[in-house]
């Protein structure tokens, strides 16, 4: 079955927002921007499905503009903090299925999540956790935190290691961890305990933090 494509309402178009917007609408989505900025606006207008000129806290607006139709909403409203919850207040009385909603402290955070947004983000703390994992660890080439203190990684496996089989990493015994498969260059492969290990093989990992730490240090 093919997958169908979603709306989304990106609201707020500073370096962030129109960052996700941009993307979004390249994956082939229906994508609205909306700011209060005339300039912002502008520079979309050729890349989403609509960018608009409005103030997204005034309900008769977003309904007429259709926004109540949309499947998604992102509030990426930046400092405003005041702004950013009377927008997302007002998407959740028109109706909107699912709302994330860009946070600027913690408070912000606190009153986002007493509203029950579905998701609260905050992408330069997310971004800075990310890159401070990499720096920490060279092996690492990337993560995804799943929650609940796991995650998925990509470790690069280092040239001393070449020619040896998998089975002696201690993956699953010595180490607590899962692994998902092998990348070799652009090419996934499902491997067994007696596949040999080529230098910049990218393992990809499920574990706790504190074991994928561990495993890497070993390396």
């Amino acid at each position: 079955m093919a997958k169908r494509n979603r709306s989304f309402a990106v609201v707020g178009l500073g370096a962030f927002g129109s960052t996700v917007a941009t993307e979004l609408a390249r994956f082939g989505n229906r994508v609205i921007g909306i700011d209060i900025d005339e300039r912002r606006v502008s520079l979309l207008t050729s890349t989403l499905s609509s960018a608009l000129i409005m103030d997204a806290t005034d309900e008769a607006a977003l309904r007429e503009a259709g926004i109540d139709k949309y499947d998604v909403a992102l509030v990426a409203i930046g400092s405003n903090l005041e702004a950013s919850i009377l927008t997302a207040m007002t998407l959740k009385l028109i109706g909107i299925e699912t709302i994330w909603v860009k946070a600027s402290s913690r408070t912000h955070h606190r009153i986002l999540a007493k509203l029950g947004v579905d998701r609260v983000i905050q992408p330069e703390q997310e971004m800075g956790r990310h890159i401070a994992q990499m720096l920490n660890n060279p092996v690492l080439q990337d993560y995804v935190s799943l929650g609940n203190g796991y995650s998925v990684v990509n470790i690069v496996v280092p040239k001393r290691l070449e020619g040896r089989e998998l089975s002696t990493l201690g993956l699953g015994t010595v180490h607590d961890l899962r692994l998902l498969g092998v990348m070799r260059g652009t090419e996934f492969r499902h491997s067994t305990e007696d596949t040999l290990l080529e230098t910049d093989d990218k393992l990809i990992l499920l574990g706790k933090r504190g074991e994928l730490r561990s495993f890497g240090d070993s390396l």
